[in-house]
């Protein structure tokens, strides 16, 4: 059923198969972009039958640089190219409109922030102004004249986005509207904008322009929007049949952001059974089911049961636009599939760069569909030494080009340190990168030399022309550490007790100067096999080298576990440790506490390159590439990046 046509507002869709709104940061000066133009185009030519592009601003009180504008015609030819290149792929293309209101991700006022009544947002207590009347009736007419131009210019639709906490969910929600006008009080004053602007883009544009409606399912706040709540919005907003498609998003702007984005902790598609119950208040209204669907078989297995007519899929197609085109094509195999790790998430809230994957490292090239390297112009002989993610990317792209290839693997399995995290809580997904990997690394002839540490000599006796050194990294001893204490660091002691399955005596002990999500994943393990997990650490929060959104789910998952927090301490190195007492010092008023019964004391902390082969190399002659964590302890996105670029440039 995934491939069978279906039809919205009188326009025919290829197949079920659409792309879920994603902020790619590729706009620049309110303006299109030949990136941005790109990636839609890439996810239409890889099968999608419809894409819903990120937030555009199509309200003059909406004027963001790093958005594009829809609101007067100083950008018509940016968007006549964007449909153009997007709708001759036989895709369908829709804006969404969307204002985020009161929210905001960093602490402050934000000076144009506006809502529904003047109460500060859940998450960055930023104050926002109250909307008038004036206001509402002045952004809604803004918003019909911006739709009917985008579609003059070739696009198929908008989505109106009420979830997420935004400026509409904020309208919906008795928990941020407070209003006693007619756009406040109960559902129907609530109800009351969105309704206005679904109209006013109706009459605006025709029955022939799709008209979707993205409406909160469950946004886990209080006295906010649950599923009883939802089950009253959806039918009152879909009544009148202007929205052409329904969609539930979830979570809030609160304390609840992760939940819009669930990650690999949680079940796959979480959402289902909330989604098939709201679906029985819409009834005759097509929806658009979403919420961590990554494999073509759960979203045939939604439609086979009737639970959707369409699928949205927005990190899937990310981490690969061809995904519908291999799914048909029964090469399942060949899709690099979403780790669900939300680092794509993450690059684009911290504005450092535009969206990324840490499986796919061409988003947004002309060539990224179903991309398979060019043969290079001269064969060269590669030795890889190490089988990681930053090795096994750089091995298989260089064989794809026709160089010799030769992986040296210390282990007997590949993956390096990220097989062992796949091992740890929510890591599964996480071996579906090297899986990937591995089938590319087979079909592209590339050997293999497992159980073998390489050095120099290996290296000569290969006749090498060039060594990817992709050795990794290596935890460092925290400096209150003697250099003689039999302590491991957390990966030595998470390897030595994967197999293990008995319930241990005493206190498992991390000292935490990493804060990366892999360190938590750990203490989640060590509290299902020890009576008690304590975390130290020097800092005065927790896990903050990860995004918000992964940030909130591990702080979550620790409360609920009652793993135990100790901040802005170390641990002080003393005999009673013989006798399972560690000691752990305030870094501001020297106070000392104890821990008894400590069994596993490990640290988790900054990591060393393991580089020390490069000049030795170097010095014999060969030409050396240092990727991945051999070159910057860094994350995934930059081993994936940084061994496909490696491959590529040889």
């Amino acid at each position: 059923m995934l491939y069978t046509p279906f039809e919205l507002a009188g326009k025919r869709l290829r197949n079920r198969i659409v792309h879920a709104s994603m902020t790619t940061l590729r706009a620049a000066n309110a303006g299109t972009t030949p990136e941005q133009i790109q990636y839609y185009a890439n996810r239409a030519r890889g099968g999608a039958a419809m894409i819903v592009t990120e937030p555009f601003t199509l309200s003059a009180m909406q004027d963001v640089a790093r958005k594009t504008r829809a609101w007067n015609d100083d950008n018509l030819d940016g968007l006549k190219r964007m449909a153009e290149a997007v709708e001759s792929q036989d895709c369908r293309l829709l804006a969404q409109v969307q204002d985020p209101g009161r929210a905001s991700h960093h602490a402050g006022r934000t000076v144009q922030a506006m809502a529904p009544s003047a109460i500060p947002d859940d998450l960055s207590w930023s104050m926002p102004r109250a909307m008038t009347r004036e206001d509402i009736h002045r952004f809604t007419a803004d918003v019909a004249r911006s739709a009917a131009r985008l579609k003059r210019c070739g696009f198929s639709g908008v989505e109106l986005s009420c979830g997420h906490g935004h400026l509409f969910h904020q309208f919906l929600s008795p928990r941020s509207n407070r209003r006693e006008d007619e756009y406040g009080g109960g559902w129907e004053g609530r109800s009351r904008f969105v309704a206005e602007l679904l109209d006013a883009i109706r009459q605006s544009c025709g029955r022939d322009f799709i008209v979707g409606l993205k409406l909160p399912g469950d946004d886990g706040m209080p006295q906010s929007i649950g599923p009883a709540e939802a089950a009253i919005i959806a039918p009152m907003l879909t009544a009148s049949r202007e929205a052409d498609y329904v969609c539930f998003a979830q979570g809030t702007h609160g304390m609840t952001l992760d939940m819009h984005v669930p990650d690999r902790y949680g079940p796959r598609m979480p959402y289902r059974e909330l989604i098939k119950g709201l679906r029985a208040t819409i009834p005759g209204v097509p929806l658009v089911n979403l919420g961590r669907i990554t494999d073509p078989a759960e979203a045939e297995g939604l439609l086979a049961a009737g639970e959707a007519e369409l699928i949205g899929l927005g990190r899937a197609l990310l981490a690969d636009p061809a995904w519908p085109i291999k799914a048909r094509a029964g090469r399942t195999n060949e899709i690099r599939y979403c780790v669900s790790c939300n680092t794509c998430w993450h690059a684009i809230i911290t504005g450092h760069a535009p969206l990324a994957c840490v499986n796919n490292p061409r988003v947004a090239l002309k060539d990224e569909v179903d991309w398979w390297p060019e043969r290079a112009s001269r064969t060269r002989r590669v030795a890889v030494l190490g089988a990681g993610i930053a090795g096994l990317e750089a091995a298989w792209v260089a064989a794809a080009r026709g160089h010799m290839v030769t992986v040296f693997n210390a282990s007997s399995e590949v993956g390096g340190k990220a097989r062992l995290r796949s091992l740890l809580p929510g890591g599964e997904e996480v071996s579906s990168i090297y899986d990937y990997q591995v089938v590319a690394a087979q079909r592209a002839g590339v050997r293999f030399e497992h159980g073998l540490v390489a050095g120099l000599n290996e290296v000569k006796a290969l006749r090498a022309d060039v060594v990817v050194l992709a050795a990794g990294s290596t935890m460092v001893r925290p400096l209150w550490l003697p250099d003689e204490a039999p302590v491991p660091d957390l990966r030595e002691a998470m390897a030595g007790l994967v197999g293990v399955t008995e319930r241990q005596r005493g206190a498992a002990v991390i000292y935490d100067m990493d804060h990366g999500e892999g360190t938590y994943a750990a203490a989640e393990r060590l509290d299902g096999l020890f009576e008690r997990v304590v975390i130290i650490t020097p800092r005065d929060s927790l896990a903050d080298d990860t995004s918000l959104v992964t940030r909130q789910g591990i702080l979550r998952r620790l409360a609920r576990r009652g793993i135990e927090l100790v901040f802005l301490s170390e641990p002080r190195w003393s005999a009673a440790f013989e006798d399972g007492v560690l000691e752990v010092q305030h870094l501001h008023t020297g106070a000392v506490s104890r821990i008894p019964g400590v069994s596993l004391l490990a640290y988790s902390t900054p990591r060393a390159r393991n580089d020390a082969l490069a000049q030795p190399l170097r010095d014999a002659g060969l030409e050396v590439c240092l990727v991945g964590d051999c070159l910057s302890p860094r994350d995934l996105l930059a081993a994936t990046a940084e061994g496909h670029a490696a491959g590529n440039a040889l």
